[in-house]
């Protein structure tokens, strides 16, 4: 009788440890690759901020150095010199001081930190 309860208690707890252990593993994956995806589209993030810098800054010298003053707007960037970014995403304060000053120029991304954009 005792060996009956014993095997009982022996298949009960195998049984539990097999379905445990798999949604264990299994949630761990899951876990494991939502951290991974989370870390790639920061990454991605980045990567676009940077570039949105880049371009606002390539664009900014290539009109100075065309037209001889700096752009008097962001939008002036966009009409003349084809600068293109997402608007959802990032957020340009571009602050002209003068024609022949470096305008100040901050980008921030909507929801998170910023970064200034200056010489």
């Amino acid at each position: 009788m005792e060996e009956i309860t014993l095997r009982k208690k022996e298949s009960f707890m195998s049984g539990v440890l097999g379905f445990i252990i798999p949604t264990v593993i299994l949630v761990a994956v899951v876990v494991f690759f939502f951290i991974g995806v989370t870390q790639i589209s920061d990454s991605t993030l980045d990567k676009q901020e940077d570039s949105l810098y880049t371009a606002i800054e390539r664009d900014i010298v290539q009109c100075y150095s065309l037209e001889g003053i700096y752009p008097p707007s962001l939008e002036y960037l966009e009409e003349h010199y084809a600068l293109v970014y997402n608007k959802d995403l990032f957020f340009v304060d571009y602050r002209p001081i003068a024609s022949n000053i470096y305008p100040d120029v901050t980008i921030i991304r909507k929801g998170k930190k910023f970064i200034g954009v200056n010489p």
